[in-house]
């Protein structure tokens, strides 16, 4: 019997070390490809001849406007208010997430901006960020994995990466929008990082909307006040 227990483990070990010898070092270099349509839009006065440079805002809709026509996007946000006939001081950048049910592609997402900012006379250190709902979202991540990239964010009721936020560049100033009676992203997800960035000596100011649910950008984005906001920010480094 004892015989047959050793015979067992040296079996045993025999596979593990088998299995262990099949541990390969490799290395593959991927690719990943998105196509993204987008509007841009360029101020009255911009000229791509002139020396004038521009702020750039780069918009970032939700999950109800994901994933079918170019158009669907200007149904909130900016591209509403630009489809309404509004003018900004800067362009704008709104391009459609092409997946219904998938998150932002983050990465393409900043491919685009970097494509747009250095075929136009954009002021590199005037690049703004917004983003509502599943754009929201993307606009914390981006905000998180680029953080020497914005000039300023604005999310309207985002999920928020709480455990993440000293990776926020701490001098960019920020503006949450949120409503009180969310009942899909909870306004918790805002109450809690605005606290955590406050904690930290972050430039954050909150709107909290009482009585409003998750279609706070209707409120957040016809505020004047934001735009003249993001017009006023600029990067020092």
């Amino acid at each position: 019997m004892l015989s047959r227990i050793l015979f067992l483990a040296i079996v045993f070990l025999l596979q593990a070390c088998a299995a262990q010898s099949q541990l390969i070092k490799d290395e593959l270099e991927t690719v990943t490809k998105e196509n993204l349509k987008y509007y841009l839009y360029y101020p009255e006065e911009y000229s791509s001849s002139g020396d004038k440079e521009f702020g750039i805002l780069l918009f970032l809709h939700g999950g109800g406007e994901s994933g079918g026509e170019l158009g669907w996007i200007k149904r909130n946000g900016p591209p509403r208010l630009l489809a309404e006939g509004k003018q900004f001081p800067f362009l704008i950048l709104a391009p459609q997430n092409p997946h219904e049910k998938k998150w932002w592609n983050t990465h393409a997402v900043m491919q685009l901006l970097d494509s747009v900012v250095s075929s136009s006379n954009v002021d590199a250190k005037r690049i703004y960020l917004t983003g509502l709902s599943r754009g929201g979202s993307a606009a914390w991540e981006l905000a998180t994995q680029y953080p020497d990239k914005f000039a300023a964010v604005a999310v309207v009721c985002g999920m928020a990466p709480l455990p993440y936020a000293h990776w926020i560049e701490k001098e960019m100033p920020i503006w949450v929008f949120h409503g009180d009676k969310d009942d899909v992203i909870g306004v918790g997800e805002s109450d809690q990082m605005v606290d955590k960035l406050k904690e930290m000596g972050y430039n954050v100011r909150y709107t909290r909307y009482k009585g409003v649910g998750h279609n706070a950008w209707d409120r957040a984005y016809t505020t004047d006040s934001l735009y003249t906001w993001f017009a006023e920010q600029k990067r020092i480094n």
